[in-house]
């Protein structure tokens, strides 16, 4: 248990809370181990900054670039395609349901206000109320040089130009060119170094909710608040992520197949069970192919197209947590969203969900984008991992099971055609 990553992460917020909350009680932290702090949580959030702009566009790119032979198989990719985007809407609707009638965070105050050089920062201002309000700052910022993008970390011009050179590339570029075999490998570093980071959670966790600990304790705001907020939000996350699982993804294999709920989820248990230990999509899709075709008679050729193109571009889980958790978050740092900014929010967040790595906490790198469009700080990342990695399991194996569905789906409509 102890090199698990949730434990650890879990075990390293509790001691940075009881650390930081023991130092305030004696009357503060010694200055070496305050100033040891800032560093660690400061060195943390640099690296998070530092992969920001590079990780969105090649991620976006390479799950854009990936759908090339989409052109050559009308049919089979028109079908998919449309059934991932589909689900994911369904799953969008459901968390702008959740997010305008249900919100249980809103039972608690905010615990602080974030600064107006934040926000001032944000590519969605809180004040932006109207439909053209929003258009006119999206439409500032969308079309800009891609390294002046990435420099600035202008997120919607880092989107706007992996969307455009992924089309672009797509369409005039032949399968085999090179540009795609470089993008992949660039996307696959990255993904590397995003690995690498992952394992520096549980110190840059601990670092930052020891630093909320102590101004907890100073009066600055009430821990627990923060940690009824948090049970909050993952109650609701958990909630609406079965809902998904267990009702609309089985109803919607029913109609396709008239396969009932309990035998469809007895026949996948298997690649869920991995999904769901390894939080990994994409170290499931072997599990996933075989059960596909042996239980399910999916045709090998609809598997092999259907389930890789899902694992890169399906994520329905991770669309609905990142849109949430988004607007969680602006809720905890005081900031106001009017009603066609969280619907935007939550167009960003399937968005963001395009291309994500199929890895645990890829969710990372959609949640900096979406929570940078609107000002709040990255520190709020750290506050929200505490309980992504639990959540994290439950969310890949949604987007496993959609999947297998979708193989189902396009599976029947690709023999209708034939017959």
């Amino acid at each position: 248990m102890i090199r698990n990553l949730t434990f650890q992460v879990f075990l390293a917020g509790l001691v940075g809370l009881t650390l930081g909350y023991y130092f305030e009680t004696m009357g503060g932290s010694p200055p070496m181990i305050e100033g040891g702090i800032i560093f660690l949580k400061d060195s943390f959030l640099a690296i998070l900054r530092m992969l920001i702009g590079p990780m969105i566009f090649f991620s976006l790119l390479s799950g854009i670039t990936s759908l090339g032979s989409i052109v050559r198989l009308k049919t089979l990719g028109g079908a998919t395609i449309g059934y991932y985007f589909f689900t994911t809407l369904i799953a969008t609707f459901l968390g702008l349901l959740a997010v305008f009638f249900i919100h249980p965070w809103t039972d608690y105050p905010p615990l602080e206000n974030v600064d107006s050089i934040s926000r001032s920062a944000a590519l969605l201002q809180p004040g932006d109320g109207s439909l053209f309000g929003v258009l006119g700052s999206v439409a500032s910022q969308a079309f800009t040089n891609p390294i002046a993008a990435i420099a600035s970390l202008n997120i919607l011009g880092i989107v706007t130009n992996a969307i455009l050179f992924g089309i672009a590339a797509t369409i005039a570029l032949p399968e085999k060119n090179p540009f795609f075999e470089l993008v992949r490998a660039c996307n696959a570093l990255i993904s590397k170094v995003l690995g690498w980071v992952i394992l520096l959670l549980p110190i840059g966790i601990f670092a930052i909710l020891f630093e909320f600990s102590s101004r907890t304790n100073s009066g600055e705001m009430d821990g627990g608040v923060l940690i009824s907020q948090l049970l909050d939000f993952s109650g609701l996350v958990l909630g609406l992520t079965l809902f998904h699982g267990l009702i609309v993804l089985p109803f919607i294999a029913w109609l396709a197949v008239s396969i009932s709920p309990f035998e469809l989820l007895k026949k996948i248990s298997r690649p869920m069970i991995v999904a769901f230990s390894t939080s990994s999509s994409s170290s499931t899709l072997p599990v996933t192919i075989q059960t596909a075709e042996r239980e399910l008679s999916v045709d090998p050729k609809v598997s092999s197209f259907v389930l890789p193109l899902g694992a890169t571009i399906n994520m329905d889980g991770t669309a609905l947590f990142e849109a949430l958790a988004a607007i969680f978050l602006a809720y905890l740092y005081g900031i106001e969203l009017s009603t066609i900014l969280i619907v935007t929010v939550f167009f960003m967040a399937m968005v963001a969900s395009i291309g994500a790595p199929g890895m645990p906490s890829a969710s990372m790198a959609g949640m900096q984008m979406v929570l940078l469009a609107i000002g709040v700080p990255l520190e709020a990342i750290a506050i929200l991992l505490v309980v992504e990695r639990p959540l994290d399991t439950i969310r890949t194996s949604l987007n496993v099971e959609g999947d297998i569905v979708g193989a189902l789906v396009v599976n029947r409509y690709f023999k209708s055609q034939a017959e």
